[in-house]
């Protein structure tokens, strides 16, 4: 078993020089999956590939999304096929940052596949998701494999990328492919360290410091958190079955959670029940609702095992081992509007198109994120 990795700064500890939590059955690499030497080198005597490597999270850096997602999967999926090298399938990490918007049920048309929110709408302080034919609000309902696949954010178009480009690749070489579109990924050594990805590592930072978890629109949008384990089992059995052979696969808990709740939650398993914050803001392309179907994963044997609430309590235990943690996601918002990623509601008689303005007082001081 080898597992190459950048050690990205921010996605691991710099204060760590190894992770001490290798198995000694596998071999860790520093590496880079631009890096097509590094990547071969890798690939020697490897049976099956679990392709986990991405750039993720609201980072505002465009290209780099691309390089490393798109770029870095396809040299992956060339240099397996032209070395003719002996993998015997692919499993790559997709995400269910692929939707356009979570499915949802409207009274008058029933299921219907929304797209995503106009920055209109958003700047309007209306976050409801409505019916595409009728405009009625609809009621968010678990999204099935089959819902419309949208890419509102650069994260999300390398996402797409990287499932087609992995599927297709599958189908013409006749090598087995599974693209496991996984939803929110939390657990114990989860970054404490990046301040633009994973709502419960942010959220805990804030708190252990003293500070309200912020929330974007008003805190009422629903995720579906999966527990690393879960995640982990998932591609163990990805691996093993021929069920979900050339198949997108949803892998989730397939239950819905308000991010105000989350914050609740960890503030609690915290001891500190510090009141999430709403400010009036938004991310525009951020899906307003999202619980994934996970029928098609329970036809191959998986099914979730670990509660939110278990999974908040093993990450804020692990997190307890951590030394003095600090809050780096207030010095990241003022960057993320200032590049135009986080935009704030219009007040009246302010016009629409506001962000040089926020840009500015992004620079002169915090606002909100």
């Amino acid at each position: 078993m080898v597992g190459p990795d950048s050690r990205q700064p921010g996605a691991t500890d710099p204060r760590a020089r190894a992770a001490a939590w290798i198995p000694e059955a596998a071999e860790f690499r520093t590496a880079d999956i631009r890096d097509g030497a590094a990547v071969r080198d890798a690939l020697d005597d490897i049976d099956v590939v679990f392709h986990q490597a991405a750039y993720g999270g609201y980072m505002p850096e465009m290209a780099k999304y691309v390089h490393v997602n798109s770029f870095g999967t396809a040299q992956l999926l060339e240099i397996i096929r032209d070395e003719n090298l002996p993998v015997r399938k692919v499993i790559v990490a997709s995400s269910q940052a692929v939707y356009q918007e979570g499915a949802g049920t409207c009274p008058t048309h029933g299921l219907v596949f929304p797209a995503a929110r106009p920055l209109a709408q958003l700047q309007r302080g209306d976050y409801a998701v409505h019916c595409p034919r009728c405009d009625a609000v609809t009621t968010s309902v678990p999204t099935p494999e089959q819902a419309p696949l949208g890419g509102e954010t650069v994260y999300a178009l390398t996402k797409v990328d990287q499932e087609r480009l992995t599927l297709s690749w599958g189908r013409q070489t006749g090598i087995p492919t599974v693209a496991l579109r996984y939803s929110c990924t939390y657990g114990p050594r989860q970054s404490i360290f990046n301040p633009y990805t994973g709502v419960i590592a942010i959220f805990a930072t804030r708190l252990l410091n003293g500070l309200p978890p912020i929330l974007y629109e008003d805190g009422a949008q629903t995720r579906d958190l999966c527990f690393v384990e879960d995640v982990a089992r998932a591609n163990l059995l990805a691996a093993t079955t021929d069920v979900l052979d050339g198949q997108p696969v949803n892998v989730g808990s397939g239950r819905a959670t308000t991010v105000r709740e989350i914050g609740q939650l960890v503030g609690a398993a915290l001891g500190t029940p510090i009141e999430p914050l709403a400010r009036g803001e938004f991310r525009p392309g951020e899906m307003r609702h999202l619980t994934s179907d996970i029928s098609l994963a329970r036809t191959a044997g998986y099914e979730p095992r670990v509660e939110l609430a278990e999974g908040i309590g093993q990450y804020v235990r692990w997190i307890a081992t951590q030394g003095d943690v600090r809050d780096y996601f207030a010095a990241a918002e003022a960057a993320l509007r200032a590049k135009r990623i986080v935009h704030r509601i219009a007040t009246p008689g302010e016009p629409r198109e506001a962000a040089p303005v926020l840009a500015k007082a992004a620079r002169q001081g915090p606002g909100g994120a």
